[in-house]
């Protein structure tokens, strides 16, 4: 396949179209969820729930589930796909995305430091934010318990973390580097919608998740590698989902 080189134009429609089809949509929807949350009281006195059931029925709950992780990684197909349109073929851009497996173990290793060097102060943050009032409550998963309640925990986490690295990293950088964009500038604002599409569960963590932008950026930066954020994003959200859901059950016994 030739590669083809798309203009200036074609690059800020397409950037702006795969953002509204995706994360900068659920920024929008997530500052309104914070600007009602605000009005409505205190937010130490309010809560969300992520990951809860779709369905009464078991079977359907499952089809259901599986069939929203794979509508929302829809924009991650469209990106690799604008992506391959312009490497000239699949392989260079999945290399280009830093999504290839050449660097396997690399990859996993920094995936798990960086997993400890961030999941410690994003709980800090997050407390934190309870502590001043400025965070609502987060129940991680509300999902009744199945037996495939666990892996499909899995699967949220997995999704969460190929839709935001790949799309806000290995798909933004590149693009606006190509519009002229400085590193810093793209890395500011990639954190900046980061934070925003998470404001949904207050101040707090927004800020935290601004905050992890900056260093997932920065890592791209020096790396040009979305894997091991990739890796650390599904760590994370696996402890959080799944820990909470083992411990949910150890309480209700």
């Amino acid at each position: 396949m030739e590669s083809k080189i798309p203009s200036r134009a074609w690059l800020r429609a397409e950037v702006l179209i795969v953002l509204a089809l995706s994360l900068g949509q659920s920024a929008v929807y997530s500052l309104l969820a914070l600007a009602q949350a605000l009005a409505a009281g205190p937010l130490s006195g309010q809560s969300t729930a992520l990951n809860s059931s779709l369905r009464e029925n078991a079977w359907l709950d499952l089809l259901y589930q599986l069939l929203s992780i794979t509508f929302t990684l829809a924009p991650v197909a469209l990106v690799v796909l604008l992506l391959t349109l312009t490497a000239g073929s699949l392989r260079q851009a999945l290399q280009d995305l830093g999504m290839d497996f050449a660097r396997s173990l690399r990859d996993l290793l920094h995936g798990v430091l960086l997993t400890a060097a961030i999941g410690v102060p994003g709980l800090a943050i997050y407390y934190l934010g309870r502590l001043l009032g400025a965070t609502v409550e987060v129940i991680p998963a509300t999902l009744d318990t199945h037996w495939w309640t666990l892996p499909v925990l899995v699967l949220h986490a997995v999704k969460n973390a190929v839709l935001e690295e790949v799309i806000m990293v290995g798909y933004l950088f590149p693009r606006l580097e190509k519009l002229g964009w400085s590193a810093r500038r793209i890395i500011v604002v990639s954190a900046v919608v980061r934070g925003a599409y998470h404001t949904y569960q207050g101040v707090g963590p927004g800020l935290a998740n601004l905050v992890m932008g900056l260093v997932f950026g920065e890592w791209y930066r020096r790396t040009r590698r979305t894997m091991p954020l990739v890796i650390v994003h599904t760590l994370l959200d696996v402890f959080a989902f799944v820990g909470y859901a083992l411990l949910q059950d150890v309480i209700s016994t």
